[in-house]
């Protein structure tokens, strides 16, 4: 009797190794295959803020549907409380710039810089209702490891950037050149920390932003903060 259950044993046994091959050829993925990585872009304002620029910024941003990240000096935020509070209630990032934006005060000593930070990050807290976490170095990304390294101490995620609109670094920029610059310096990155301004002198990069934001989204990235 058990000689009559043989074939059908190899039956079985050769179905599921067809299976087996067929399944494993479906699950396979080749080699060569990688996954996109997201296009994306940190919109970060450094040195407000100010009524005649972070104003009407804000205004752009909220039209557009895109949140942003906003490096403040506590001390021009002064007698612009309801500016950095629209930023807050409006869904932006608030991070820490400086209170007093002088490198001399700020750099004397680690101390110094650390207390620095948290003048600023009180200012921000009573008036805006939200602590800070995020950190960008006043003058830029900092070469100091120490220096980075005992901000990271104080709870504070360091944030550099990667490309540039030019609002600093070209002096008098127009608008176009403001939006080429933008994409110039992110060419070929799939996330952009883009660096721009919104103290009161940088009423171009305000009157640019429309056709920054409208550019990249063309290129199929996607907007975030911090």
């Amino acid at each position: 009797m058990q000689k009559r259950f043989i074939p059908v044993a190899l039956f079985f046994v050769v179905l599921l190794m067809i299976l087996a091959h067929f399944t494993g050829r479906a699950l396979a993925v080749p080699a060569s295959f990688t996954y996109a990585e997201e296009k994306c872009v940190y919109l970060t304002f450094d040195d407000g803020p100010s009524n005649s620029v972070t104003t009407p910024i804000l205004d752009t941003l909220k039209k557009e549907g895109v949140k942003a990240t906003f490096f403040v000096v506590s001390d021009r935020a002064h007698g612009r409380e309801d500016v950095l509070k629209r930023i807050a209630n409006e869904g932006h990032t608030i991070g820490v710039h400086s209170a007093t934006h002088k490198y001399s005060e700020i750099y004397a000593s680690e101390k110094s810089l650390l207390k620095d930070i948290d003048t600023c990050a009180a200012f921000i807290k009573k008036t805006a209702g939200v602590t800070p976490s995020v950190y960008r170095f006043p003058g830029g990304m900092s070469k100091s490891d120490s220096r980075r390294e005992v901000v990271k101490a104080h709870g504070y995620r360091i944030i550099d950037w990667n490309a540039v609109c030019g609002d600093e670094e070209i002096r008098n920029a127009s608008t176009e050149t403001l939006v080429k610059t933008s994409l110039e310096t992110a060419k070929g990155k799939a996330k952009v920390v883009l660096l721009l301004h919104d103290s009161a002198t940088h009423k171009a990069t305000a009157q640019a932003l429309p056709e920054i934001i409208s550019e990249f989204r063309k290129q199929g990235y996607t907007f975030r903060a911090y």
